[in-house]
């Protein structure tokens, strides 16, 4: 790290120990702590009141009793959470950040690494009350050594963005982008209205073809053109849809980004109506790791609970 003036905030020096706090450790979260932890930065994260599965996510992470005990002890925080939650937690985070604060006179550089729209950013640095503050988004599976599920990119934007960005992480791509805070996540609202949105679109053809019947001749049809997603149409779509309580809070940001744009916002409330539908299905209450391992995109519609198949259409 390279020295910063901070007033009041913590000093990051050359060669110290840098402390980090996790907001909240899930399988995003943890994996980018654990390589934080592999780059010689002390990793914080509280998992009181979260469930077993959170836990055994944040192994080899320092566990600490309290949202308190692990802004105290940092000199960077990185929330990490459901695009829904992000406003609620930064709130959060500044109760702790001041609790701290009339302790020790100091403050921890903050960094919002969710998929928010640039005027929820604005929102999150509303509610950091005038702490330093650093937007990101993450484009990627999350930087675990276990995944090899390709590259994992964080884009950062705001004054002190070089600060995060010179945090070593052995799998994970920091890119600083010129412009003020919110570019990041204008950055993260673009790709994800792709990725999320292909994958919306794949749901809605993939049922819809095999209520049909012709669900075989539509991927045949289409694998020249989608090769990977064709090939791999089952697991993308049912870990797609273990994250679907998460994406219906992100499409909607997006369809904010695109109506400040002066883009019609209803593309992407719809898409919000979809990953809804599936949040509330079996694959919606399946965990990541389990819904990976499903191969099968006839039964993971299925498993959609949609109408069953029925017979092409006489011609």
């Amino acid at each position: 790290m390279t020295d910063t003036v901070g007033d009041p905030g913590r000093q990051l020096r050359a060669g110290a120990e840098v402390r980090v706090a996790i907001v909240s450790p899930g399988a995003m979260g943890s994996a980018l702590g654990r390589g934080y932890v592999e780059g010689g930065a002390r990793v914080l994260a509280c998992v009181v009141g979260r469930s077993q599965r959170t836990r055994a996510l944040a192994h080899g992470l320092e566990l600490v009793d309290s949202l308190d005990d692990a802004v105290g002890a940092a000199d960077i925080v990185l929330s990490v959470v459901p695009p829904g939650e992000a406003v609620a937690v930064a709130v959060a985070v500044a109760g702790a950040i001041g609790r701290s604060a009339a302790a020790t006179g100091a403050t921890p550089l903050v960094a919002d690494l969710n998929a928010i729209a640039p005027a929820t950013v604005d929102r999150v640095t509303a509610a950091l009350a005038g702490l330093d503050f650093v937007d990101g988004s993450i484009s990627g599976p999350p930087p675990d050594r276990a995944s090899g599920r390709g590259r994992t990119r964080l884009y950062l934007s705001g004054p002190r963005a070089g600060e995060i960005a010179a945090l070593a992480h052995p799998r994970l791509e920091p890119r600083v982008l010129p412009g003020p805070a919110g570019a990041a996540s204008a950055l993260k609202m673009s790709t994800a209205s792709l990725y999320k949105g292909l994958a919306a679109l794949f749901l809605q053809a993939s049922a819809s073809a095999q209520q049909a019947g012709v669900l075989d001749a539509m991927l045949d049809d289409l694998a020249p053109t989608f090769p990977d997603q064709v090939g791999e149409l089952g697991s993308w779509l049912a870990l797609s849809a273990s994250k679907a309580h998460r994406y219906v809070a992100e499409m909607r940001e997006i369809a904010a980004t695109q109506a400040a744009a002066g883009l019609p916002p209803e593309l992407f409330e719809a898409m919000a109506v979809v990953w809804e539908r599936v949040a509330r299905s079996p694959l919606g209450a399946l965990a990541p790791e389990q819904a990976g391992a499903m191969a099968d995109a006839a039964a993971v519609i299925r498993a959609l609970g949609l109408p069953a198949a029925s017979h092409p259409p006489e011609v």
